[in-house]
This record gives C-alpha cells, sequence and structure tokens, in this order.
C-alpha cells in the first residue's frame, strides 16, 4: 500500500512572502516555486490573490460610506414629519390657532 501524503499547510506570511516576490517579477514564477517548493501554479495563484487585494488598502475615509449614512437623510426627514404631525395635533387640542 502506499502511503497518503498529507497536505502542506502554509502560513500566511509565507504566501505573502511567495506572492510578492512573484509581484516583483525578478524570477519567473517557476523560479520562485522552486525556491519555495511549492507548485508554480499555486504561486500564481497567491500573486493573483494579493493583486485582487490590494485595491482594498487603501479604502478609507475616501472609499464607499456605509449604508447607514445614506439612510440617515431619511430617517431625519420621517422624525421632522412626525413632529410636525405631533405638534400640529397638539395645537388643535389647546384651541391654539394653527398658523
Amino acid at each position: 500500500m502506499s502511503e497518503t501524503k498529507k497536505r502542506k499547510v502554509h502560513t500566511l506570511e509565507f504566501k505573502a512572502k511567495a506572492g510578492l516576490e512573484a509581484l516583483h517579477g525578478v524570477k519567473t514564477i517557476n523560479e520562485i516555486g522552486q525556491k519555495y517548493v511549492v507548485h508554480p501554479v499555486q504561486v500564481g495563484q497567491w500573486k493573483k490573490a494579493i493583486q485582487e487585494q490590494a485595491k482594498t488598502l487603501f479604502e478609507g475615509r475616501r472609499g464607499p460610506k456605509p449604508v447607514a449614512a445614506h439612510r440617515e437623510p431619511e430617517l431625519l426627514y420621517s422624525e421632522i414629519g412626525k413632529l410636525k404631525v405631533e405638534l400640529d395635533w397638539l395645537k388643535k387640542k389647546s384651541g391654539m390657532s394653527l398658523s
């Protein structure tokens, strides 16, 4: 019977190091794969993941606003409407003029 191989679990630092080296472009992906003893396809996947995730590094103050911030004016206008109706009702009940 043959021995079953266990999967290697690479750390995040290891993946980032190999992926960043692939991004630099000094060595080929095959050379990087040989250096780190991983399949070149895996190095390419790590490189691609880094490229896709890079844009999220700079999201922040100028990034898209949270959904709650878009709804804030709507909530305030609805609150103003409720208070106006309540004020009109109280004026009517107390006998004050509506002007």
